[in-house]
């Protein structure tokens, strides 16, 4: 065989190894839905992200089945497995809806994720939520919410208030606009049916922002999505101009 086309073999070759080291780096994001809802609520949410180009991981999990200590790795080491299968991983954010922000905060209370990018948390309980105590005596409430229902009010059993501050990234948006009266009654003004806006924050967050959505539906609104994607850009809320 002659030289010439081992040479050019060659050259192709390192032009190949080159530009797979210049590659452009992928951020993923995993997406954790609410209580007693599915991935489906987060469809929205996954879409857009995937328009912004980031690689995402809607997870589907059984939020009525286990408590939330059992429910934290069962969840997140399934989002982080799903990530870490993407080329060119470079960070892993989190956007997790109500239930799903308490079990980032799990989590983390117990592992570190190398690769941990920026954490939006939309309509979460942070410091439990009144609603969970006061209706958790009505007929019905366990069969709807399940064993960590119970464990994201403010009482002894509360998960969220026995969890410290944020020392990760991280972004709040709460929501001022209630459909649930029942809820509402029972939660201090402002609230979103389900948790109210003070009970969101947390010590440590480095953002926060109030929207007039209700509690269902925060996650899939325009104003909360292009906001979950500003802060995972840049770190905050407001646009560069505000």
């Amino acid at each position: 065989m002659s030289q010439r086309p081992v040479a050019l073999l060659l050259l192709l070759a390192a032009v190949a190894a080159a530009s797979a080291g210049t590659g452009e780096s992928v951020e993923c994001v995993i997406l954790l839905h609410g209580l007693a809802r599915t991935s489906a609520s987060m469809d929205k949410m996954e879409q857009r992200l995937d328009e912004a180009g980031y690689s995402v991981v809607n997870i589907d999990y059984p939020s009525r089945e286990l408590t939330i200590e059992e429910l934290a790795p069962l969840v997140v080491d399934e989002g982080l497995l799903g990530c870490r299968r993407t080329a060119g991983l470079s960070r892993i954010h989190f956007v997790a809806h109500s239930l799903g922000g308490i079990l980032v905060r799990q989590y983390l209370n117990e592992h570190e994720i190398p690769e941990l990018g920026r954490v939006v948390m939309l309509g979460p309980p942070n410091q439990g939520s009144d609603a969970a105590d006061e209706l958790g005596g009505l007929p019905g409430f366990d069969w709807i919410n399940g064993p960590a229902g119970r464990q994201l009010g403010k009482g002894e059993a509360s998960v969220p208030l026995a969890l410290g501050p944020a020392d990760f990234e991280l972004g709040v948006i709460a929501g001022s606009r209630t459909i649930d009266p029942v809820g509402s009654a029972v939660l201090e003004d402002p609230d979103d049916g389900k948790v109210s806006v003070f009970d969101t924050r947390l010590e440590g967050m480095d953002d926060f922002v109030v929207v007039e959505h209700s509690h269902a539906f925060l996650m899939r609104m325009q104003k909360p999505i292009e906001l979950t994607i500003r802060f995972l850009q840049t770190g905050s809320f407001e646009l560069p101009d505000d």
